[in-house]
Order: structure tokens, then C-alpha cells, then sequence
């Protein structure tokens, strides 16, 4: 006998179910329709040109489940969620296959394969939807906020699985199957359902739970574009629409376009499709406001909250735009004009309709506070596991606030006028640049322009106490690898990075322009900086002002410089920590991932193996890597104060404190500062634990 069975079984009138597909589809066609228009609303964006690596993303990110496994038992109950669907979806097209095209395919192995295969999978779907319905419900993280869609969407699921089990139950008791044991979960059900029911009450139960699974799993499909379930289409495509290459790279202001009436982001009719795209695809999973650093030290922002706020008020846009369809639809017919002529503007042609202006989206939709909290780390759009982004769009809004508003906190405004007057934020004479270095008889370009190398120490580097050290120390490495450098001296500019991340592009486009003309006019070819913050904005951001370097940032320079053997350390085993004590310090430390070095720019690994080689055991803090919590000074938020909840600095400092490291070390200006601030604010803790750089550890291992 060839493996096979009946496939309408027991079932009179099944033609009906056609009847009830249509219904099914037409209702699941104007839910994605009216989805379309929605996002339609939004100003153009080109994100189609990601050919087969987006598609690789889907199968990496979608049906791999990177990121979603990173919160393990979780993510391995959703796989398991979605394998048993994968499957289930295969078993139901084979049968469509056989059963409406004639195509006899359900049969033999491909049957008994089938069978395995839906009864293993789905067993293990249900178990992680019980999971799922136990976390929600019973655990209740507080990263969860359950709605009804939440509970409606996992009874479906739920229904649809146990109706699927049963259905095969009622069969294999209702008939002899002599493939009954490869079903295994309905083979189980047999003998208890024999015992229950007569014959005829299971060919009942039979043809009665047929008919409700249809209806269940028909209800499912219809429910899909209007439910939190449309994640399942929509996750896939935002994972193909991803952002690629550089990523926190501001679209360069044209001030010379007159045709510009304004700049940045304030109103939601400047909002891309893209954008209104990201709200739908949220899935409220809460995983970017677990490591925000503004949420989780208790500021008002919340990036889930404000996705699902823009959510919010794209439908607000989408009813306003129907609504003034509707209206001038109905003036062209009183005025005897013919519907479908530029009167009856569609939602896909809103030029033509009179849309009042609804709720702004600075302000009334996003606070305003929220907007200047954010410290750009990128933690959100990280941990996202549909890439939803949020970053840029904070930014856009500053930059209407700076530029269009002059509206911005008054420690901002300090460090515009420091930025503007002595090219750096503070305020130090711009003669003074060079002091330093030029104290450790370090050249400019001037003096040495044939050196293959331009330092560039950054703001931090030549001004501030703490940083000199570092300058010094990377000096010194500099100089044992026989390195030819040089600084551009009082001639450098601060490279604008702080300026463009709080709004002020034209600060920006003004430091950045003076920094690329005297770079050129020198022909630098490679950069060196100990800034991340520097490192991104000259490497990603100069490009689009026509300044084009190599740009290394002095992790990775100085991890090329062991590995060729231009720079040998020694095997020492202790470590001065540099201070006034003298002591040595056991080789005991954590580091700290930088946000600009690590999530913007993927340079991870570099630093630990550096000291690796140094000989230092690295202890890493429970956030670390992609999921490191940001320091608080990203985003321009160096020169701003905290004005609620706990200090961003300190809640880091305690985490590196808690692997009882008696090193942090970093690899980032801002980052020492902050980890320094940390460490001065819990006295006790400054007395046995240092703060340090890289290049300062390695500055003594020579």
C-alpha cells in the first residue's frame, strides 16, 4: 500500500470552504490595502536596492532568529513557534497541491515525512505557545504591555494547534489507519478517545472540529494585516529594507537650496513611507527600552513608546486623508465635476487634498525633553529584531529645533558659542590646541610633511587634563613603533561631531568644511584618532563634504602595530595604574564597548585582543558588546546635564564595578570621563578602582 489518505475524509459539503476563503481573502486584501495606503501617506524613500544581501538578511535575521536567540528561552520558544508553522504551511500547500490541482503528491515518503514532521513541529509550536502565554501572563516582564490584540493573537495560534491535534485524533479513532504511528500525537489520542466516544460521536467530533479548524485558521489569515500577527509578513521586509553601511550618518543639509522652507523634522507629513513603515512593524517586544540608557535611569523617554506614538498618529493622518477623500469626492459631485478627475485626489495622491494639519509631531507627539534625552547609542535599533530605527529620526527633530526654533538647552547653546569661537566645546583659545603635544615635542604637519601618519588627538586629546594622559601615552606607543606622525597643531578644528548630532548642522558643515580644506591642503592620506566620536564623523561623515581619508581608529592601528612586530610589549604581569599612589594593580579588569566604536562601527574584538596580549584577564560586565549600556555621553549629551532620574555614568560604573575589576578600561575620550565622574561619585570604589585607556595600558607593558 502506498502511504497515503483521504484528504476530504468524512466531510460533506466541503466545496462551502471556498466559499469561505474568498470571504477570508477579500478581508485579508483590504487589510493590506488599507496598510499600503497608510504607509503611502509618507514622503518617498528609496530602500530597495539591497538585492540579495537583504535577502539573506531575511533568512539570517527572520528564519535564523540572530537577534531574537540573544534573549534565549524566549527566542527559542518563538523559533520553535515558527519551525512548527513552516512546516504546517508545507503540509496545507502539499494538500492544496494534490487536492485543487490535481497534482497527486500527498502520498508515499513525501506523506510520511509530512506526518513526522507535523506532529514533532507542532508539538514543539505548542509548547512554545504555552510558554508564550505563560511569560506574558504568569512572568509578566514589565517590558511587556499587554493589549487584547496580544491574547487574541495567541488564542488563534493556540486553537489553531490543539484543533489540528484533535482533528487528527478524531481520524485515526474514527478509522483505520495503518499510518497511524508516524502521526504520533493523534496515534496517542486513539485509545483515550475510543474510551470516551462511540463510533458515531467521533465521526461527529471528526466532521465538526474539521469544520472549526477551517474556520479558526481562515479567522487567522483574515485577522493578520489588522493584528500585531502582520509582524509575520512585515518583519521580513523591514529586514530586507535594513539600513546598510554606515549607519548614523545624518542626510546632508543643502543650505544653499533656497528651495528648502525648512529643515529637520517637525510636522508628520515629513515623516518617509519608510518611517510610518517602521511603527507598523513594532511589535511592542520591548527590548530597545530594557537597554535604553534614558528609560532605564528613569528619564520620561521610552523608544517603544514613542515607535508606537507615531504608530498612533499615522492612523490619526491615514483617516484624515480618507476623510478629505470623502469630502472633496462629495464637492466635485455637487459641483457636477466627474469623480475621477483631480478633484477625487486619492490616498495615493494626497497633493491634491485639503488635510488639516493634526497633531505636531514635536511636542505633541513625541515630548520634547524625550527628544533631547536620547544619547544616540543605538541601543534600540540593536536589540531590535525587525530593525525598527529610531535614531535618525531624534536627530532630524533636534536639527528643526536648533535650526528652525533656536530652541535647545542652554548648556547647548554654551557649547555651540565654545564651537563656534575657539573651535572646540570648552571654549579653550584655539592657540592652546597644540600646547600639549607640541610639549611632547610632538611636529605638525608644518615641520614634518612627509609623515605617513596625521594624528588626530580631538578636542578631548589637546584640552582636556584627563585625555592628555591618553595623548601622551599613544605618543609614547607612536614613537617605540618607530611610527612617523604628525598633528595638525592650532590648524585643527573640533571635527563637529557633537555639533551634528545635537542639531546644529550648520556648526557642523562649518568645522567640518575648515578641517577637510587643511587636511587636503597638506595631502593627508591616513588618520589616526583615539575618538570613536571622531573616528565615525571623519571616516562616515566627511565623505559627503568631499573628505575622503583613511581613518583608523588607535584600537585597531595599535592592534596592526603588534601584530607586525613594530610594536613589542613586554611580560610583565602587574600594571601601574599611572596615578600619584605608584601601586601596581593586579591584571584584573572589564572593559567597556564604547557605543561609537562598537555598535556604529562593529570594532569589538580589537581591544580585547590587544589586551589580551598585554597580558590582562578581561572580565566582562553583564552588558557587553552589542548589548553594552551607553556611558550617557553620546549625542552631544558630553555637554549636557541630567535633570531626571539616576546619572547614565554611574549606572554603568556600577555594572563595571560589580565584576570586581580593579581596571575599566575604555577606548573613547568621553567614555574615560564619564567612567572617571562615576568612579569620583562613589568614593570608596575611586580609592581601588581605576578608569583607564587603552593606549595608557599598554603605554606601560613597553
Amino acid at each position: 500500500m502506498t502511504p497515503t489518505r483521504e484528504i476530504y475524509w468524512n466531510i460533506d459539503g466541503h466545496l462551502i470552504m471556498y466559499f469561505f476563503a474568498a470571504i477570508m481573502l477579500g478581508i485579508f486584501a483590504f487589510g493590506i490595502v488599507r496598510r499600503y495606503r497608510l504607509w503611502k501617506v509618507g514622503q518617498p524613500e528609496n530602500r530597495w536596492s539591497a538585492g540579495w544581501q537583504g535577502v539573506k538578511d531575511i533568512f539570517i535575521y527572520g528564519f535564523g532568529h540572530k537577534r531574537i536567540l540573544k534573549d534565549f528561552t524566549p527566542g527559542v520558544m518563538h523559533l520553535a513557534l515558527l519551525v512548527g508553522f513552516i512546516f504546517l504551511f508545507f503540509a496545507t500547500a502539499m494538500i492544496t497541491l494534490q487536492a485543487d490541482f490535481g497534482i497527486n503528491i500527498f502520498q508515499g515518503a513525501l506523506y510520511i515525512f509530512i506526518k513526522i514532521t507535523t506532529n514533532l513541529f507542532g508539538l514543539l509550536a505548542m509548547i512554545g505557545v504555552l510558554y508564550l502565554f505563560y511569560r506574558r501572563y504568569s512572568k509578566r516582564p514589565a517590558k511587556l504591555d499587554n493589549q487584547k490584540d496580544d491574547l487574541l493573537a495567541l488564542t488563534l495560534i493556540l486553537m489553531i494547534l490543539v484543533t489540528g491535534f484533535f482533528l487528527q485524533g478524531f481520524r485515526m479513532a474514527s478509522e483505520h489507519d495503518p499510518w497511524a504511528t508516524y502521526g504520533f500525537a493523534g496515534y496517542w489520542m486513539i485509545e483515550p478517545l475510543q474510551a470516551i466516544f462511540s463510533q458515531e460521536q467521533l465521526l461527529a467530533m471528526h466532521k465538526y472540529t474539521w469544520w472549526f479548524h477551517m474556520l479558526i485558521a481562515f479567522a487567522f489569515i483574515a485577522y493578520l494585516p489588522y493584528s500585531k500577527l502582520f509582524h509575520i509578513v512585515l518583519g521580513p521586509i523591514n529586514q530586507f529594507l535594513r539600513q546598510r553601511g554606515p549607519v548614523g550618518v545624518p542626510e546632508l543639509i543643502d543650505f544653499e537650496d533656497e528651495s528648502q522652507e525648512t529643515f529637520g523634522l517637525s510636522e508628520f507629513k515629513q515623516l518617509s513611507w519608510k518611517a510610518i513603515f517602521n511603527s507598523d512593524v513594532c511589535i511592542r517586544c520591548g527590548r530597545c527600552q530594557e537597554d535604553c540608557p534614558a528609560y532605564v535611569s528613569g528619564k520620561h523617554l521610552n523608544p517603544k513608546q514613542t515607535i508606537q506614538d507615531i504608530k498612533g498618529r499615522a492612523a490619526e493622518e491615514y483617516h484624515a486623508v480618507c476623510q478629505a477623500k470623502k469630502e472633496a469626492k462629495h464637492s466635485a459631485k455637487q459641483e457636477g465635476v466627474v469623480a475621477s478627475g483631480e478633484a477625487a485626489a486619492t490616498v495615493d495622491g494626497t497633493a491634491a487634498l485639503e488635510i488639516p494639519p493634526g497633531r505636531a509631531l514635536i511636542g505633541d507627539v513625541i515630548a520634547e525633553q524625550d527628544i533631547w534625552d536620547c544619547t544616540t547609542c543605538r541601543s534600540c535599533e540593536q536589540q531590535c529584531p525587525v530593525f525598527v530605527e529610531h535614531v535618525d529620526k531624534t536627530v532630524e527633530m533636534r536639527r528643526n529645533l536648533v535650526l528652525m526654533e533656536s530652541r535647545f538647552p542652554s548648556e547647548a547653546q554654551l557649547a555651540f558659542r565654545n564651537m563656534e569661537n575657539n573651535g572646540n566645546p570648552w571654549g579653550i583659545g584655539w592657540n592652546k590646541r597644540e600646547e600639549f603635544l607640541k610639549g611632547l615635542e610632538v611636529p605638525t604637519l608644518v615641520e614634518n610633511p612627509e609623515a605617513e601618519i596625521l594624528y588626530w588627538p580631538g578636542c578631548s586629546g589637546a584640552f582636556d587634563a584627563r585625555n592628555q594622559k591618553v595623548s601622551a601615552a599613544l605618543v609614547k606607543l607612536l614613537r617605540a613603533a618607530k611610527v612617523n606622525f604628525a598633528i595638525l597643531g592650532n590648524e585643527e578644528k573640533c571635527c563637529g561631531d557633537s555639533a551634528r548630532k545635537l542639531g546644529n548642522e550648520f556648526l557642523y558643515q562649518t568645522l567640518a568644511a575648515e578641517n577637510i580644506e587643511v587636511m587636503k591642503g597638506y595631502g593627508v592620506k591616513k588618520v589616526i584618532t583615539q575618538c570613536p566620536h571622531c573616528f565615525q564623523t571623519l571616516s562616515h561623515d566627511y565623505p559627503q563634504l568631499g573628505g575622503k581619508f583613511e581613518v583608523v581608529h588607535h584600537t585597531t592601528y595599535l592592534k596592526e602595530l603588534i601584530d607586525s612586530g613594530r610594536l613589542r610589549l613586554s611580560d610583565g604581569e602587574n600594571l601601574n595604574d599611572g596615578e600619584s599612589r605608584g601601586e601596581e594593580l593586579q591584571l584584573r579588569m572589564t572593559y567597556h564597548d564604547s557605543c561609537y566604536l562598537g555598535r556604529y562601527n562593529k570594532i569589538y574584538s580589537e581591544p580585547r585582543e590587544i589586551l589580551k596580549k598585554a597580558g590582562l584577564k578581561v572580565i566582562e560586565m553583564k552588558r557587553t558588546k552589542e548589548k553594552s549600556f551607553c556611558c550617557g555621553a553620546g549625542g552631544g549629551r558630553m555637554w549636557l546635564e541630567e535633570h531626571e532620574g539616576e546619572r547614565i555614568n554611574e549606572l554603568r560604573t556600577e555594572e563595571a564595578l560589580a565584576t570586581g575589576a580593579e581596571i575599566v578600561g575604555t577606548a573613547c575620550p568621553f567614555c574615560l570621563t564619564m567612567f572617571n565622574d562615576g568612579l569620583n561619585a562613589k568614593e570608596e570604589a575611586a580609592a581601588k578602582t581605576k578608569a583607564l585607556d587603552i593606549a595608557e595600558i599598554l603605554a606601560q607593558k613597553i
